[in-house]
């Protein structure tokens, strides 16, 4: 066994646990959108990142990929995590707006605005269809392609895949398809409403034209008062 310290709590865990999986067994929330039990570890989303060590070395790593080491001091949620959190989710907004994943994770890290313009709604690059495809429907029809900025999924040269099932699993578990929010006005899209947190500082003149299917909804809620 294993013995670290998690948020000043001292645990035993096996070898091989990730972080991330010692942290969630202890009931210590981490955020992912790349993770997900069953599939492989891949650390393309960065939100999972906590803090190791003490003072001028500490740093930061992705949990879901770093394994627990002896004597090990690791930090889930101090003020270096969470603004590293809120900078990658602002980022993540400005590719993917209109993903009410990627909105509601806004709002529960305390974002009510995006500082970035929004360039595109784009795929996040997180590598879970990829993965599904791989290693539970054992198909390999997706993967990813090129690399730096032009790096995308899809099937080899844009070709139909003959391997292809048409499963839906690469829809299902990706987070800019699962759910989607067409309200994505900068200023006004992370209400905080479907995520049934404290009910956010809305106009009722806002939601004239967009009314959530999300049940229940604080700023839906709001407009029929």
């Amino acid at each position: 066994m294993i013995k670290l310290t998690i948020n000043s709590l001292d645990v035993s865990v096996e070898k091989g646990t990730t972080i991330l999986e010692a942290a969630r067994f202890l009931g210590f929330p981490i955020p992912t959108l790349c993770h997900m039990e069953g599939l492989s570890s891949y650390g393309a989303c960065r939100l999972c990142v906590v803090e190791i060590g003490e003072g001028p070395r500490a740093k930061l790593v992705s949990s879901c990929t770093y394994p627990a080491e002896e004597g090990m001091k690791v930090r889930t949620a101090s003020a270096r995590v969470l603004k590293a959190r809120k900078m990658i989710l602002e980022l993540l907004l400005a590719s993917c707006p209109q993903s009410k994943t990627i909105q509601d994770l806004a709002s529960a890290h305390g974002i009510r605005q995006q500082r970035f313009k929004q360039e595109y709604e784009d795929c996040i690059l997180c590598g879970l269809c990829v993965r599904m495809c791989q290693e539970q429907m054992m198909a390999k029809a997706i993967g990813f392609r090129n690399r730096g900025e032009k790096r995308s999924i899809g099937t080899p040269f844009d070709v139909k895949s003959d391997i292809c099932r048409l499963c839906g699993g690469c829809m299902y578990i990706c987070p800019a398809c699962q759910l989607r929010c067409t309200y994505n006005e900068p200023q006004k899209a992370i209400c905080g409403g479907c995520a049934n947190l404290t009910p956010p500082c809305v106009d009722k003149e806002q939601f004239d034209d967009m009314m959530c299917y999300m049940d229940p909804c604080v700023a839906c809620e709001i407009k029929k008062d």
